[in-house]
Parts: structure tokens; C-alpha cells; sequence
């Protein structure tokens, strides 16, 4: 699945999802156990969400056994990495660099961070030294 046919979560549906990634194939009542424990949520709200979720492409439900069983359908980085692109675009202008320096100018960042930062730099500058360039770059 293409990143643009990816279907675009609420935040509703991302904090599901989040459970989903981070504890596999799940009941509602477990998702809606784990969702509670951050904010109060009702059981059947969890449940429409799922079914919504289920018509969005968002998830898949095994219906084998009596206790219908969720799982997410979508891939947690092509996931990030959709909300991530329209968030940059809408509010940077599609600029990462104003992204960056907006997120290390507002807190402290550690030496740890800014070691595995510069790491992840210069793998990226190995990485475009090593890839020959595509034709659209060659114009």
C-alpha cells in the first residue's frame, strides 16, 4: 500500500492503533482496558471506533471465535511516516529543516540526543553519497 492510499487516522483511532502495535492482536475489551488507563473511555466507544476503523481499512477483525479479535492493518512507521509528511507540509511548508530546528530550539536536548542525531546525519550523508542520483535530479 502506497503511503497517499494510506487511510489518514484520527487521534481517536492513532491511540487505538498505538495498543494494537504495541500489544499485538487484541479483544476490545483489552483495548479499551489499556485506553482507559490514560483517559475515561466507555466500552461501546471503543467498539464503534474498531468497527469504523474496520470500514476504513485501519484494522482487521478475525471473526472465528465468539470474542471477535483486532488487529492493525496498517504498518506503524508507513503510519508516522504519513502524519509526519502532512504535518510538515501543512505546518513547515514542507521544510524539515524548519521542523528540526523548531523541535531542538524549544527544549533542552540532551548530549545522548544530540550524539545520535549527528549519527543519523552523517548515515544519511553516507547514504546520498552512495545512491546515485535519479533522473529527476539529474535535470
Amino acid at each position: 500500500m502506497s503511503k497517499s492510499s494510506l487511510p489518514k487516522p484520527t487521534e481517536s483511532e492513532l491511540e487505538i492503533l498505538q495498543v494494537l502495535w504495541q500489544h499485538g492482536p487484541s479483544t476490545v475489551r483489552f483495548v479499551n482496558d489499556e485506553l482507559s488507563q490514560k483517559r475515561d473511555v466507555g466500552y461501546t466507544t471503543t467498539l464503534k471506533l474498531l468497527q469504523l476503523m474496520l470500514d476504513k481499512g485501519l484494522v482487521l477483525r478475525d471473526d472465528d471465535s465468539k470474542t471477535h479479535v483486532y488487529r492493525a492493518a496498517v504498518r506503524e512507521e508507513e503510519t508516522q511516516g504519513l502524519l509526519l509528511d502532512k504535518f510538515v507540509e501543512s505546518a513547515f511548508g514542507g521544510s524539515a529543516m524548519k521542523l528540526v530546528m523548531q523541535a531542538l530550539g524549544n527544549r533542552r536536548t540532551s548530549r545522548e540526543e544530540l550524539a545520535q542525531i549527528r549519527r543519523l546525519l552523517n548515515d544519511i550523508e553516507i547514504q546520498n553519497d552512495t545512491t546515485p542520483p535519479s533522473t529527476d535530479d539529474a535535470r
